[in-house]
């Protein structure tokens, strides 16, 4: 993951000095989107493993509020 940022911010650096050319036009989108894809499935885990108690005590899913709400 590290690697990946530090290429989006290698590409973003060359953009601010000179045209990228359609091959890193095209890693960048790819980096990007894997990005994103990877940091949504990661907040989704996080999410998958968070519980919200209520008053009286009583854990609650996150992921079951979800299905509930739609």
């Amino acid at each position: 993951m590290k690697k990946r940022i530090e290429r989006i911010n290698e590409l973003y650096h060359l953009s601010r000095e000179r045209e990228l050319t359609a091959e890193e036009k095209e890693e960048q989108a790819r980096l990007r989107r894997e990005y994103v894809e990877a940091f949504r499935a990661n907040l989704v885990s996080q999410l998958d493993n968070t519980y919200i108690v209520d008053e009286n005590g009583n854990k609650t899913a996150v992921k079951d509020r979800r299905k509930q709400q739609g």
